[in-house]
């Protein structure tokens, strides 16, 4: 494989790790194997550090890409506790609001998924990498600042609930770039007139990138070896 002129590469982002950890580790054990100082990594798509699942990793030439990458749709399933909210919208923050659930059956729940299909407005988590005056939202919003956050126009091309355990739900989510599933979350909450948080996030696809084509941290070592030739300095 030829890194620097360009390689696309797919991986299992792990629990708690930022995007940025996972570019970073292999970007350090590339530029060591090539024995380079220097080489262009980047990822097409953040996900947050309590979510999981696919992302693309572009080197070299290739990281001109990551728009095209960015653009494609993207599916996710995403399991919500319903009842309770955060300030985050996810488990990074304490527990701020207890609402009522006795109301909510499967059906609403159903009924309430399906009027999120299609064109949607979405006001973006505070807590997210958004920017407000040249600064990162979540930046603002951990220094205790009001965030104002406009609210983006989304596609979501499908929803599906797979499981359905109440007050816990799993759902699956297939939408266009720039939804936010934790604000989705905090939304659905609101329309079962209620509170929810993902207590669970990952993403299962990006375009036609599915899990099963995707390496987990742990290959990289092996995935380089078997992919860059020893350099033998000249004789």
């Amino acid at each position: 494989m030829d890194f620097i002129a360009g390689e696309v590469l797919y991986f299992n982002k792990p629990l708690k790790w930022t995007s940025f950890d996972l570019v970073n580790k292999f970007r350090y054990k590339l530029s060591r194997k090539l024995k380079v100082k220097k080489i262009k990594v980047g990822h097409a798509g953040t996900l947050d550090p309590l979510a999981t699942g696919v992302m693309i990793v572009c080197t070299g030439k290739a990281t001109k890409r990551i728009d095209e990458f960015q653009y494609q749709t993207k599916e996710y399933v995403a399991t919500l506790k319903l009842g309770e909210t955060t300030p985050s919208f996810d488990l990074e923050k304490e527990i701020d609001g207890i609402y009522p659930t006795e109301h909510i059956t499967r059906e609403e729940v159903e009924r309430v998924l399906q009027s999120f299909v299609g064109t949607i407005q979405q006001i973006p988590p505070v807590f997210s990498a958004c920017k407000v005056e040249g600064k990162r939202a979540y930046e603002l919003a951990r220094k205790g600042e009001e965030v104002e956050l406009k609210s983006k126009t989304l596609v979501i091309d499908e929803m599906e609930l797979l499981e359905c355990n109440l007050p816990v739900v799993k759902i699956r989510v297939v939408c266009s770039k720039g939804t936010y599933i934790r604000a989705l979350a905090r939304d659905i909450g609101v329309a079962l007139q209620s509170g929810a948080h993902l207590i669970a996030l990952e993403r299962t696809r990006i375009g036609d990138i599915t899990l099963d084509k995707c390496m987990s941290p742990d290959d990289i070592d092996a995935f380089l070896e078997e992919n860059i030739e020893e350099i033998k300095p000249n004789e």
